[in-house]
């Protein structure tokens, strides 16, 4: 924001969300139903009720939210999964670059070649090597050999998470070294914001590395010939460029912030139970019965670094969130906590659904009013909107309707 803008702000007697939020918030991680393509029509709502305070991203994911509001309002950031809260404050934290060498991504890389090399030295005998010329017959070899790994003692090496659970899977063996590495140097920089900024581009690295389709809810196996080029393509790719890349662009972008942002990891009932009063809450709750541990478990993993009990062929944690949202037996009683939370802060609240969720539009406006009392005002606009569903073939997004209901504490 230039010097002007911030003195047009001054000179208002409410700050305009729409025209001022972060138009540019850098992009970390492929992730569905990101709200990132429909900004405009998420921030307008928010303008249009928003008076003061901090507002609760309820259910943040990728925390764009925190990304394009981060500068202007406090912003109270929530999702269950760990991995949302890394995201959130990459983009609220306050940064002082001023405080780290020229050299910073440099000692980051060279850092992480050594634990490599090391690694290497320890392990001579895990090679793989990949090449355009294979047959399929060596390529499927090569792939079961290092999902082996899984078995294998890596006593020796504290590091080493990927490498044993994910070889052969959605990264290859020298992929998961680079990103072990990685994670490693992060601890580095625990007690600073560049731990978040190393996790942040590692995650955007992993995601345009991964030879699934953007998530992790399985990994592709080569079953003809053209599926094995196509997975070869993401089995030959660098981690460390990416990694450089959203580094660099996320230091040029990230600066100051002081605030007073909130960050946590809670259950959203548990979440609306400790929110301020009066706190504008933006709910954008699962639409539909996949549930996202499902598709994000390796970067809930990168995040915690647990060595978890993992399951079935996609290697989920076995201790993944179910959310009450993504069950039919479940999902009207959530609504009606949600909204029985938001009136007992005396908040108002813009919830995000789709006509392809799991209960109707009409469905969720009757759940507020019967749940959120006469002293709210209750309406709901809506959008057009191209959900994309992370597929690789004809289904890759399909139309929509967004809408936001919107319950207003008079």
């Amino acid at each position: 924001m230039n010097r002007l803008q911030t003195e047009i702000i001054n000179l208002d007697s409410q700050l305009d969300l729409l025209t001022f939020y972060d138009h540019e918030v850098p992009h970390i991680t492929k992730y569905m139903g990101s709200k990132r393509s429909i900004l405009d029509f998420v921030i307008g709502a928010i303008n249009e009720i928003y008076t003061e305070g901090k507002v609760c991203d309820l259910f943040a994911g990728t925390s764009v939210l925190s990304g394009a509001l981060g500068k202007l309002i406090p912003i109270h950031s929530n999702d269950i999964q760990e991995y949302s809260a890394v995201l959130s404050k990459t983009y609220l934290s306050n940064y002082d670059w001023r405080q780290f060498s020229n050299t910073l991504l440099e000692d980051i890389l060279i850092a992480a070649s050594n634990h490599i090399r090391n690694f290497k030295e320890e392990y001579p005998d895990l090679t793989y090597t990949y090449s355009t010329e294979m047959t399929i017959k060596q390529f499927v070899q090569l792939e079961k050999k290092q999902q082996k790994l899984l078995d294998y003692n890596f006593d020796g090496s504290l590091y080493h998470l990927f490498t044993k659970y994910y070889s052969g899977t959605y990264w290859s063996f020298e992929q998961c070294l680079w990103i072990d590495a990685l994670r490693r140097v992060a601890e580095d920089y625990r007690n600073t914001p560049v731990y978040y900024v190393i996790l942040s581009s590692l995650m955007y690295s992993m995601s345009y590395c991964s030879q699934s389709t953007g998530h992790y809810a399985q990994y592709r196996d080569a079953k003809s010939e053209s599926s094995k080029n196509d997975i070869l393509i993401y089995r030959l790719r660098d981690i460390r460029p990416y990694f450089e890349s959203k580094f660099n662009q996320l230091r040029q972008h990230l600066g100051s912030n002081s605030l007073g942002h909130t960050i946590t990891s809670l259950d959203y009932r548990k979440c609306l139970d400790e929110i301020e009063p009066g706190t504008l809450v933006y709910a954008d709750p699962p639409y539909a019965f996949v549930h996202y541990s499902r598709f994000y478990h390796a970067i809930e993993t990168l995040v915690k670094y647990d060595y978890p009990q993992v399951d079935h062929k996609g290697r989920y944690r076995s201790d993944r969130h179910q959310s009450p949202f993504g069950r039919r037996t479940e999902v009207k009683k959530a609504f009606q906590a949600l909204f029985l939370g938001v009136k007992k802060k005396k908040s108002s609240i813009i919830l995000s659904y789709s006509n392809t969720g799991m209960i109707s539009l009409d469905e969720i406006i009757q759940i507020a009013k019967d749940n959120i009392g006469k002293d709210y005002d209750v309406s709901y606009k809506e959008q057009d909107y191209k959900h994309s569903t992370m597929g690789r073939s004809d289904d890759k997004s399909k139309d929509v309707k967004e809408y936001l209901v919107i319950a207003k504490l008079r």
